[in-house]
């Protein structure tokens, strides 16, 4: 990651950069508080469980994995599609990702 000192960007440049920033956080978080609300986190991020040491992930890191996910459900459907010919006693599990991919993408 670059730093906005390391940019070189100044003044109106400087300034369209942090404000897409300030979007693309937002957003984020939008869609990370949304997620857990439609009851599809797990197909996102881990939950965290009793006995683990590990924190769940950020709001924002829900929201960030959940469109990187939908994203690429997206660009490898066609793969997806062959895998539930291949196995037909998953295919309920496959569905029910692919209905919470559709969760997620209404949310933006």
């Amino acid at each position: 990651m670059i730093a906005i000192e390391g940019s070189g960007l100044r003044g109106d440049r400087l300034i369209k950069m942090i404000l897409l920033m300030v979007f693309v956080y937002t957003s984020a978080i939008f869609q990370g508080t949304e997620i857990p609300k439609k009851q599809v986190q797990k197909y996102v991020s881990r939950l965290k469980h009793k006995r683990k040491k590990y924190r769940r992930p950020s709001t924002f890191g829900v929201g960030k994995d959940g469109e990187q996910w939908v994203n690429y459900l997206g660009r490898h459907s066609l793969e997806i599609q062959e895998l539930m010919k291949l196995t037909r006693n998953k295919r309920r599990f496959y569905q029910q990702g692919i209905r919470a991919a559709t969760l997620i993408a209404s949310i933006s």
